[in-house]
């Protein structure tokens, strides 16, 4: 009898400590971009999945500029954030220790467009034209240097107007006739409108870094595992909502205020996303596209000098 008490309590102890273990997670905050997105699907399936849970991780999103993100995470501030490649570069050009642990996107996710008709076949045809974006600042600006430079023009040789995040109507409006835009957004809400459009993508000139993972090296220094469980935990997200797109898209409803499971558009929006995240193997690094970038940053007078590129991503902390 007391042998048969004493497995009972064995069992019970064995049983709490695996329960306790599954309860006491570590707290963690991923700055995503400025405001909540149906393209942050893959975040938002991870979590709702169970995948940062399983990793012993509770994860808050929070909202904030790529760049204020990069400087929060490099002064310890953040642990994580999606930035893209540019911003790693920059930031560490500042001596902010911001490492690059997983790639999200395949592709530079940038494209300039226009209406059908207009004479834009490439790069080089951009010479003369007035061009809206949001700003003389972020992916969209170093997307459209990166398609100036492939056309062998300079920003000398176009006109630039800042228009804020209202692409689509200055191109309805013919305030601006050639705007900038993430390539899976603006062009489906504008042929969703009926509008046919020449497009020219940043991804069809060159090979850039794109949005990924960033940390710092403090952290990969001191809890190297943490990493690699945050990473393998995103990385099932990335690869569950590629995989489920209507499943994603529902569990983006509960996040992203205002979104509608009736939405098609960003159902579409959501689908041309996900074409841009296949990576073999998922979250890997290309070393070329890092290259290409600095090469951009130094060519445009945002870097002064190379970087050590070996310290500013890697492929080691991925499954």
């Amino acid at each position: 009898m007391k042998r048969f008490i004493s497995l009972v309590f064995c069992f019970l102890f064995l049983f709490l400590s695996a329960c306790s273990g599954r309860l006491t997670r570590e707290s963690i905050q991923l700055a995503l971009g400025y405001i909540p997105d149906v393209q942050f699907a893959p975040v938002y399936y991870a979590i709702s999945k169970g995948f940062f849970t399983d990793a012993g991780l509770k994860v808050e999103t929070v909202h904030m500029d790529e760049n204020q993100a990069a400087a929060l995470v490099g002064a310890g501030e953040l642990q994580f954030a999606v930035v893209s490649g540019e911003q790693v570069l920059l930031a560490r050009a500042q001596g902010l220790p911001v490492v690059y642990v997983a790639a999200w996107y395949r592709e530079y996710p940038v494209s300039v467009v226009a209406k059908a008709g207009t004479d834009l076949t490439s790069p080089a045809d951009l010479r003369g034209m007035t061009i809206g974006l949001p700003g003389l600042y972020g992916a969209s600006y170093i997307g459209l240097r990166a398609l100036l430079h492939a056309g062998g023009l300079t920003e000398a040789d176009v006109t630039l107007d800042s228009i804020g995040y209202t692409q689509v109507e200055a191109l309805v409006t013919d305030r601006d006739p050639v705007v900038v835009v993430y390539t899976a957004n603006e062009p489906t809400q504008l042929r969703s409108q009926g509008y046919d459009l020449t497009e020219l993508r940043v991804a069809e000139y060159v090979n850039l870094a794109g949005n990924g993972i960033i940390t710092n090296e403090e952290t990969l220094q001191n809890d190297p595992e943490l990493v690699r469980r945050f990473v393998g935990a995103f990385l099932q997200g990335l690869t569950g909502a590629a995989d489920f797109p209507t499943a994603a898209f529902h569990i983006a409803t509960y996040h992203v205020e205002g979104l509608a499971i009736e939405d098609t558009v960003q159902q579409q929006v959501l689908a041309a996303s996900t074409e841009m995240w296949a990576i073999d193997p998922p979250g890997r690094s290309d070393p070329a596209a890092w290259e290409n970038m600095q090469d951009l940053l130094l060519d445009m007078g945002l870097l002064t000098q190379p970087l050590d590129l070996s310290q500013a991503f890697t492929n080691d902390f991925l499954p």
